[in-house]
C-alpha cells in the first residue's frame, strides 16, 4: 500500500521533538494554534472525542513566548491574620526561601528544646537536693513547660508557604482542569477545626492554590467546559479578565470562608474544548470573550487518503509505540492493516479517520497480542486477530443482540414472509445491527381515512419518516392506502430508533402487507427515500453490511451512492452479496418473492415512477441522522 523506501517498520520512523509536530491531520488547526500561542490568545476547540484536542492544547504550552516564570509564596499577615500576604519571586527562589525559613525554624526548635531540658534537669536537681520538696519541684516543672509552650511563638507561623513552584520548568505550565470542582479550579482555604487556644493552623498555611494559579503564564485546558457549573464559569471569566484572583474558602459554612488572600496572579491562556453540544451549556459571556479575544476552531474527524497522510499515520503508530513503552514495533504489513482500518473507520474510501484515540486502542491491543505470542514485531495477522479483543461496547452489544434475536426467532434468514422485512441499524458510530420491521394492513375503521400506527421507541425523525411513507406508497404504487389502517412495528427496539434510513424498509414491509406479496427473508436492506421514490444515501453502510453477514443474511440492498464507501472485511466478502439500487421499484424487484403479482406491481411502479419523475423535483424527505438509524 505504501512505498516505505528505507522504512521497514515503525522502528525506522523519526518522531518530532515538539508535541505540536506530533499532531496528525489538523494542519489548519495547527496554524491557528501557532498564531494564538504567539499572541497569547484564548482558543475554543470543537470536535468529536479522540481527534486530538488535548494534544493541541499541550502543544500550545510548548509554543508560548518565553516569559520569566515566577514562584508564588504566601506569608502570614501580622496586621490581619485572615488576609495572608502574597509575594512573587523568580522561579527557583521559592524553594530557597522555604529552605532558609525551615533552617531558621529548626535552629529555633533546637534552642527551645535545650531550654526546656535545662529547666527539667534543674527541677530534678532541686527535688533531689531538697528531698522533702519533690511535689513542689514537679509543680514548678509543669509551670515552666506551660510557659515555654504558650509564650514562645509557634513554628508554623514563622515561615511562608510555597503556593506555586515553577523551578526547573522548561516550558510554560500546562494544567488540565477538566472536571475540576470550584475549589480545585479557583483555589480554596482548608477548614480548621481548632480555631482557639493557640492550637489552630495559621491562615496562610491553610491556603491552597487553584489550577488557575498553577497555570499562570501557561495554558489552562478545560474539556467539556459546558458541563461546568455556571457560577464557576463566571468566576473563571473574572479571573481571565483581571488576571488576578484572591483565594478564599469555597464553602460558606467552613472556617476557611473567613480567609481571603491578597490577589494571586493567574495570567493564563484558556484552551476550552468539547463537541458541538457543549456550546449549549457554555456561559454566553465566556464564549464571547474567547471569540472576541481569540479563536474558535472546528476540528475534522477525517483527512484525505493521500500518500502524505498515510505517512503521517505511520508516524502516529510509531508515536503510540514509544508512548506506550510496552509493545513491540509494527512491521510494514501491520502498518498497511492499520491504514486500511483507518479507511474503514472513516466511512469513506478516499478518507482516513482522525479519531486517533480509538485507533490507538487497536494499536495497543495488537501490540499486546504480539507480545503475548512472543513476536519481535507486530504483523498484519496480529492486527486482524486483535480486533476481536478491541471491540467497542456497542459492537459487543450488537453481537449479543444478533445471537439472541436469531435464537428467539425474531428474524429467520430463510424463506419468504408477508409484511416482514430485515432492516439494518447502527448503534454508536460503527456497530451494525439487524432490526426487523413488521407491517400489517387491515380495513380502515374510519369511513373518512385510514391511519398509519407505528410502535416501538421511535425518535421524532423516525416517526415522521413512517408518516411520509404513506404518501410515497400512494404515489408510486397507485394504491389508495386511505382504505387501510396500517400498523408498523419496529421489533425489540428497546433503546430507540432515530433517523429516516428505515424508510425504504418501511415502504417494502407496508407494500408487501397491502399487496400480500412475500418478502425474501434472506435479504436485508437500508436506505432513505425521496418524494420521487429515489433511494438516498445513509450512514454506517459498512457496519450494516457486516452485521447482516454475521446474522446469516445472503444479500443486502443499499443505496447505489453508498457503494463507493463500502469497505467490508475480507472474511465477509464471500458470505454476502451487495445489491446497489437507485429506486423503490428496484428495491421491490430484488426483495419480493417472484411471481405474476410481483411482476405486475414492479411494472406498474416503474410506469408511475417515470410519470412522477417528469413532474416532481429530486428532493429528500428528511436528512439522515444516524444516532441509531435503521
Amino acid at each position: 500500500m505504501i512505498d516505505y523506501g528505507k522504512i521497514k517498520g515503525s522502528q525506522d520512523v523519526e518522531i518530532p521533538q515538539l508535541l505540536i509536530d506530533q499532531v496528525i491531520g489538523h494542519e489548519d488547526a495547527i496554524e491557528t494554534i501557532k498564531k494564538a500561542a504567539k499572541q497569547r490568545r484564548n482558543v475554543l476547540l470543537i470536535g468529536e472525542p479522540g481527534v486530538g484536542k488535548s494534544m493541541l492544547a499541550k502543544g500550545m504550552a510548548e509554543m508560548l513566548p518565553p516569559e520569566v516564570l515566577q514562584d508564588i509564596l504566601v506569608y502570614p499577615n501580622p496586621e490581619d491574620t485572615n488576609n495572608p500576604i502574597i509575594r512573587l519571586v523568580p522561579s527557583g527562589e521559592g524553594k530557597k526561601i522555604l529552605k532558609s525559613s525551615k533552617s531558621t525554624v529548626s535552629n529555633y526548635d533546637e534552642w527551645k528544646t535545650i531550654i526546656i531540658l535545662f529547666l527539667m534537669v534543674g527541677a530534678v536537681l532541686v527535688g533531689f537536693y531538697f528531698k522533702r520538696f519533690w511535689e513542689t519541684a514537679i509543680i514548678i516543672l509543669l509551670l515552666f513547660l506551660v510557659a515555654a509552650l504558650t509564650k514562645l511563638p509557634r513554628n508554623a507561623s514563622v515561615g511562608p508557604k510555597l503556593l506555586v513552584n515553577n523551578a526547573d520548568k522548561r516550558f510554560a505550565p500546562f494544567i488540565d482542569a477538566t472536571g475540576a470542582h470550584a475549589g480545585a479550579l479557583l483555589g480554596d482555604v482548608r477548614h480548621d477545626p481548632y480555631q482557639s487556644g493557640g492550637l489552630g493552623t495559621p491562615a496562610h498555611e491553610r491556603v491552597e492554590p487553584g489550577m488557575i494559579h498553577k497555570s499562570n503564564k501557561g495554558v489552562l485546558y478545560i474539556d467539556e467546559i459546558g458541563t461546568m457549573n455556571m457560577k464557576t464559569q463566571q468566576e473563571l471569566l473574572s479571573a481571565m479578565q483581571e488576571k488576578h484572583y484572591s483565594i478564599t474558602g469555597q464553602s460558606e459554612t467552613s472556617s476557611g470562608a473567613m480567609v481571603r488572600s491578597q490577589p494571586v496572579p493567574c495570567d493564563f491562556v484558556l484552551v476550552a474544548s468539547g463537541n458541538i453540544q457543549v456550546l449549549e451549556g457554555m456561559h454566553i459571556a465566556m464564549r464571547s470573550r474567547i471569540r472576541g479575544y481569540g479563536y474558535e476552531v472546528f476540528m475534522k474527524d477525517y483527512m484525505e487518503d493521500t500518500k502524505e497522510n498515510r505517512e503521517k499515520l505511520v508516524q502516529f503508530v510509531a508515536q503510540e509505540v514509544k508512548n506506550d513503552g510496552r509493545i513491540p514495533h509494527f512491521s510494514s504489513s501491520a502498518l498497511d492493516e492499520i491504514i486500511m482500518e483507518a479507511k474503514r473507520r472513516s466511512g469513506k474510501k478516499d478518507a482516513l479517520t482522525l479519531r486517533l484515540r480509538e485507533l490507538g486502542g487497536l494499536i495497543r491491543a495488537a501490540g499486546d497480542f504480539a507480545k503475548e505470542q512472543g513476536a519481535d514485531l507486530v504483523t498484519a495477522e496480529h492486527v486482524v486477530e486483535s480486533k476481536k479483543f478491541s471491540r467497542t461496547l456497542e459492537q459487543q452489544i450488537a453481537d449479543r443482540s444478533i445471537i439472541q434475536r436469531k435464537e428467539y426467532s425474531v428474524y429467520n434468514p430463510k424463506g419468504g414472509k408477508i409484511g416482514i422485512v430485515n432492516g439494518l441499524a447502527v448503534i454508536g458510530d460503527r456497530s451494525g445491527l439487524i432490526s426487523p420491521i413488521a407491517a400489517e394492513a387491515a380495513p380502515a375503521q374510519s369511513t373518512h381515512e385510514g391511519k398509519i400506527i407505528a410502535t416501538g421507541k421511535l425518535g421524532e425523525i423516525a416517526r415522521e419518516s413512517v408518516q411520509n411513507v404513506s404518501a410515497l406508497i400512494k404515489k408510486h404504487t397507485g394504491t389508495d392506502i386511505s382504505h387501510y389502517d396500517i400498523h408498523v412495528q419496529f421489533l425489540q427496539t428497546y433503546d430507540g430508533v432515530e433517523g429516516d434510513s428505515a424508510s425504504v424498509s418501511i415502504a417494502a414491509a407496508v407494500i408487501s402487507a397491502i399487496e400480500e406479496i412475500p418478502i425474501d427473508q434472506t435479504v436485508a436492506l437500508t436506505g432513505s427515500l425521496s418524494v420521487r421514490g429515489d433511494v438516498m444515501p445513509i450512514g454506517g453502510a459498512t457496519a450494516k453490511i457486516e452485521a447482516a453477514a454475521e446474522a446469516g443474511i445472503k444479500k443486502v440492498i443499499i443505496p447505489r451512492s453508498n457503494l463507493k464507501d463500502v469497505m467490508i472485511e475480507k472474511k465477509y466478502e464471500e458470505q454476502i452479496e451487495i445489491i446497489p439500487v437507485d429506486s423503490l421499484s428496484e428495491v421491490l424487484d430484488n426483495i419480493l418473492v417472484g411471481g405474476s403479482r410481483k411482476n405486475n406491481l414492479v411494472k406498474k411502479m416503474k410506469a408511475i415512477g417515470t410519470a412522477v419523475a417528469e413532474k416532481v423535483p429530486n428532493t429528500s424527505i428528511k436528512g439522515n441522522i444516524p444516532n441509531k438509524s435503521n
